[in-house]
């Protein structure tokens, strides 16, 4: 799901231009620089602006205009110096108080922001932008009820406000709130069809209530939008929808041209002088309870520290968990960058020399995808948190494997390719499996019967799974499908569903959420985890088998797609990957009715568990070091990136070529 963008700060201009007091200004020099400001001549109006204020120092009008075009040009540091000058001489101006927290948000001063808006608010009960955009602030600080009830607040002051509908929108979806979110986004589109990305958010807000009403024409349309390069559909969310690396790059590079294009703001990247410790900045607001932190935790802690200096840029919230803390102690130094600007944050590891960022969030929801635009590394990676391309030129390395991205693909990709020797997803063996035993009945499974599984979130269910789910279940009698409860109307269509395609709604079952290591220990419970397309499981595919639970996948096209084949072959169970829906549901028929075959998988599963590539930490940690010093040395040659080899699945290195 994308973010709402801020107000622009033109809108912001422009209501200061319109406000009663500059209204009854006769200065025909300030009607001059108002009128150069909206025809978006800038620097010709800042100038009028500035001789203005050389004659009258107190002329607040000129002086708000002059500080929203410095809010306008990004310089926010000046632009709340100068709303202060006006609040000093007005301290009655909602409008400043106003424009002066959007300065403040920018800047990441979040909480100050809230109280400006506050103040102009109470000057002006019925500023709608205000209302809005201190929602957009609350956003930002996750306090999605209170900008639920901002949105609110400016809906009912101006019921057109397309934006707000969105935002709205938009909120609700975090807070689970899908119904009533899809209202809002339905509203949203009625006003204004046309707004970047807003008919993604409600597709795939539809997808997470497994709401498949005019899908087909959706994705048709979804299809056409990418290739007339429309900014339709975030990335991310695309992953769930299409198996097309063709246009999951273009949406990709239409995102990041839109939000995050490459910015020449600071100067040009130095490089360094050659470090005694390769200096590796790891980047992510999920330094905790979170799939990215489960799976690298022990990454962490493996790095080889005589060869690596480890720094961690965090940006999301400092919570109290446990992976945080040991992510924390893994570092040499874990630095807290939530308050900082993009621009703060890649000064900080230029500073630092940072020789390699690896930005773990990619194009996902709480990502900071500026920073790597500003160039926070000679070398930048996009690793893990984001299966696909990010499209932007300034991205110089993906870390993937053969079976990902097979050479023949590589054309899907803007960044150079770096194949690890077996699986890239990293594994956390340090995963604590419960003792308990669980019981089918506790769990609401019957106690007799197959139990097909897929714990992976809502939105991955697609209709053609859910049609060779159901197909499967036909075929496997006293079979029954056990999925993972995200939502409540979720699990009501999903049921429905059923129904419709012959089989008894009670045969789909719902797991609640519960601890992590009580969850692993459940998996023992079912039979066989069945993949979906594609979207494939990821974490929840590594889950699985670390409980012992065999998964079976149909391998896809894209990265998303082939995620859970790169892991199948990384512990040596080739026989769980197939092609086609045909062999992927017929596998499945043929485990649930042949238990000795079944039996001898697990076991098999259970011997190379340990013995296998896909949890040997220590043996990742080797050849995705061997991968950071090839970059490393690439650049210190003063070489351009390049794709890097594959080497046979026993080999601890790699090797960079042209």
């Amino acid at each position: 799901m994308e973010r709402n963008e801020h107000q622009d700060p033109q809108n912001l201009q422009n209501e200061a231009i319109v406000s009663k007091t500059v209204k009854q200004v006769h200065s025909l020099q300030l009607q001059s620089a108002i009128a150069l400001h909206q025809q978006g001549r800038l620097a010709e109006a800042e100038a009028h602006y500035r001789a203005i204020l050389q004659v009258q120092p107190q002329q607040v009008d000129a002086l708000q205009l002059l500080a929203t075009i410095a809010a306008q040009q990004q310089r926010y540091v000046e632009a709340v110096a100068l709303f202060d000058q006006v609040l000093e001489i007005n301290p009655l101006h909602a409008v400043a108080y106003s424009n002066r927290g959007y300065a403040l948000r920018e800047l990441k001063r979040y909480e100050e922001a809230v109280l400006s808006y506050n103040k102009a608010l109470l000057l002006k009960p019925d500023y709608a932008d205000a209302y809005y955009n201190r929602g957009i602030t609350l956003e930002e600080l996750m306090r999605y009820e209170e900008a639920r009830l901002s949105y609110d607040k400016a809906i009912t002051l101006k019921p057109d406000y397309a934006e707000a509908w969105s935002s709205r929108g938009y909120v609700l979806h975090e807070l689970k709130r899908f119904e009533e979110a899809q209202s809002s986004f339905d509203k949203a589109f009625s006003l204004k069809p046309e707004s970047d990305f807003l008919f993604g958010n409600m597709l795939y807000n539809k997808m997470k209530m497994c709401d498949w009403s005019d899908i087909d024409t959706h994705l048709q349309y979804l299809a056409a939008a990418i290739d007339s390069r429309k900014k339709i559909y975030a990335p991310l969310t695309l992953l769930g929808l299409l198996d097309s690396p063709s246009l999951q790059k273009a949406s990709a590079e239409i995102f990041v041209h839109e939000r995050y294009p490459a910015s020449h703001a600071l100067s040009a990247i130095q490089k360094y002088a050659r470090h005694d410790k390769i200096r590796i900045g790891y980047f992510s607001a999920d330094f905790k309870d979170h799939a990215t932190a489960y799976l690298m935790a022990e990454l962490f802690e493996q790095h080889d520290r005589s060869k690596f200096e480890l720094i961690a840029f965090s940006f999301g919230p400092d919570t109290p968990d446990l992976l945080r803390k040991r992510a924390a102690a893994a570092f040499d130094k874990f630095i807290d960058v939530r308050t900082m600007r993009d621009d703060e944050v890649a000064q900080l590891s230029r500073k630092l020399e940072v020789d390699i960022a690896l930005d773990l969030n990619g194009l996902t929801t709480h990502s900071r995808t500026g920073i790597f635009a500003l160039r926070a590394a000679p070398v930048q990676v996009n690793y893990l948190g984001y299966p696909g391309t990010m499209g932007a030129e300034y991205i110089d390395y993906l870390i993937a494997d053969e079976t990902l991205i097979p050479k023949e693909s590589r054309q899907y990709y803007t960044e150079k390719i770096v194949w690890l020797p077996n699986s890239y997803q990293v594994n956390d063996t340090k995963r604590v499996i419960a003792e308990k035993v669980f019981f089918r009945e506790e769990l609401g499974l019957p106690s007799k019967g197959f139990v097909f599984c897929c714990f992976n979130d809502s939105f991955k269910i697609t209709p053609s799974t859910f049609d060779g789910w159901m197909r499967i279940l036909r075929q496997v009698k006293g079979s029954v499908l056990w999925l993972l409860e995200d939502n409540a109307t979720a699990a009501g269509n999903l049921r429905r569903e059923a129904v419709q395609r012959g089989i008894e709604a009670e045969r789909v079952i719902f797991a609640k959420r519960m601890p992590v290591a009580e969850h692993l220990a459940r998996h023992r419970v079912a039979d066989l985890f069945l993949d979906t397309l594609p979207y494939n499981a990821h974490t929840t595919a590594s889950d699985a088998l670390w409980a012992g639970l065999p998964v079976l996948t149909c391998i896809g096209k894209s990265f998303a797609g082939r995620v859970a084949a790169s892991l199948l072959n990384a512990i040596h169970l080739p026989e769980l990957i197939t092609s086609s829906q045909a062999e992927y549901e017929a596998v499945a028929i043929n485990l649930a009715t042949n238990p000795e075959q079944l039996a001898r998988l697990k076991l098999k599963l259970e011997q190379n568990r340990l013995m296998t590539p896909l949890f040997d930490t220590q043996r990742y940690a080797r050849d995705i070091e061997a991968a950071y010093a090839e970059m490393y040395e690439r650049h210190q040659a003063d070489l351009p990136p390049a794709n890097q080899n594959t080497f046979p699945s026993n080999s601890s290195g790699s090797t960079l070529v042209p």
